[in-house]
């Protein structure tokens, strides 16, 4: 039997009160995540930087300017997703998360995500990606492809900080959030397909039913055979 779901509210407090590794005495706040509690999308980053860390919300600044007009291409709005890091506090200087780092941190995202429990995690840059995934393999060979993880579909995008830095990324991050939003048109149709065959089975059962006869009911007398 699996454990009951912890409420947001309740793994926020959880991480505002962390003090499991030195990232806590540098941090100006805790970057939790942002966004809808029931989203079928959800994003993961790799650290909050430190606008981040300012704010206290993850992808701010000309990122998350990005990640904004990224999100409209698949058809959706920053309030439709629900956006995380692996991390929750900044590394300082903006540094790589250590192994120890994120073997006390990531239980955080781990109940964020069963309690979201999104159709897809779309996982931006070759941290995030090889962390949901566990694998070695860079965000180069698999950005724009549906991979799995338990459950959950994984979807690889660079990160939107690197085509501010590197502008012949912008295609392919253009492309993949593009790939995105038909990946989820076309589950919307299955579901609406799904849905319209149980309603039609449905019919045809009572249907089906309405015609046998009701052993309650006294059968009919035989009438009199005329002679």
């Amino acid at each position: 039997m699996s454990k009951p779901h912890i409420p947001l509210e309740d793994i926020r407090a959880q991480v505002e009160t962390c003090r499991a590794c030195p990232l806590a005495d540098g941090r100006t706040q805790t970057v939790f995540g942002v966004g809808n509690p029931e989203a079928r999308v959800m994003i993961i980053g790799e650290a909050p930087g430190k606008n981040e860390d300012l704010q206290g919300e993850p992808f701010v600044g000309a990122a998350g300017k990005y990640l904004n007009e990224l999100l409209a291409i698949a058809g959706l709005r920053r309030e439709d997703v629900f956006i995380a890091n692996v991390l929750k506090c900044r590394p300082p200087g903006n540094r790589d998360p250590r192994p120890e780092e994120i073997e006390l941190c990531t239980p955080y995202l781990r109940e964020q995500t069963r309690t979201i429990d999104p159709e897809f995690i779309v996982t931006l840059g070759n941290f995030s990606t090889k962390f949901i995934l566990k694998t070695e393999i860079g965000i180069t060979r698999l950005h724009g492809t549906v991979q799995r993880a338990g459950k959950f579909k994984v979807f690889p995008i660079f990160h939107p900080a690197a085509a501010l830095y590197d502008g012949s990324k912008r295609e392919a991050l253009e492309n993949d959030f593009a790939t995105l939003g038909e990946l989820l048109r076309a589950s919307d149709a299955e579901r609406a397909q799904a849905a319209l065959d149980a309603a039609v089975e449905k019919v045809e059962q009572v249907a089906a039913a309405a015609e046998q006869p009701n052993p309650s009911e006294p059968p009919e007398p035989e009438q009199p055979r005329l002679l």
